[in-house]
């Protein structure tokens, strides 16, 4: 008869910690249980995302590539320059600023960073003055792409 005392009480005392757990305040056992199977079903789901993400970005520094990517949309307004490295790039914004003056780019917007990543994103048209050049996104890729290259070559003296 003790044992059986002792095992209710066990048992109890067991049920108190799953309740705990969710934070249920359910009284049948049952749903108790239920509610911590599905809350562990979640935690299963969580965790196969997060292993899923790690090995994604596993794969990105596989694939690390120091040269910054550099991406050019012509728009009505002008265009958009994207400039991305998973690198600072101390000094490469310099490069890039000169390489609009040389093509007579007027910086609409911008948002750069440049902490643990470069990362820009500029909107520029063409300024309004005596130079005749047609300027399309090639052109200007093929502008900033040199800048970025003679950024590289100083970098690594």
């Amino acid at each position: 008869m003790v044992s059986r005392v002792h095992k209710r009480t066990a048992m109890y005392r067991n049920l108190q910690l799953l309740r705990s757990i969710r934070c249920s305040h359910s009284h049948p056992k049952a749903s108790v249980l239920l509610d911590l199977s599905n809350y562990i079903e979640g935690l299963k789901h969580k965790l196969q995302e997060l292993n899923q993400l790690t090995v994604a970005t596993a794969r990105k520094i596989v694939d690390y590539d120091p040269m910054p990517k550099l991406e050019v949309e012509a728009q009505e307004e002008g265009f958009v320059i994207k400039v991305l490295s998973q690198s600072s790039c101390q000094g490469l914004l310099v490069f890039i600023l000169e390489a609009f003056e040389e093509l007579g780019l007027d910086v609409l917007q911008a948002r750069v960073s440049c902490a643990d990543s470069f990362s820009l994103e500029a909107l520029g048209n063409k300024e309004n003055n005596e130079d005749t050049r047609p300027l399309d996104a090639h052109l200007v890729e093929k502008v900033v792409s040199q800048a970025i290259q003679n950024w590289r070559e100083v970098s690594q003296i």
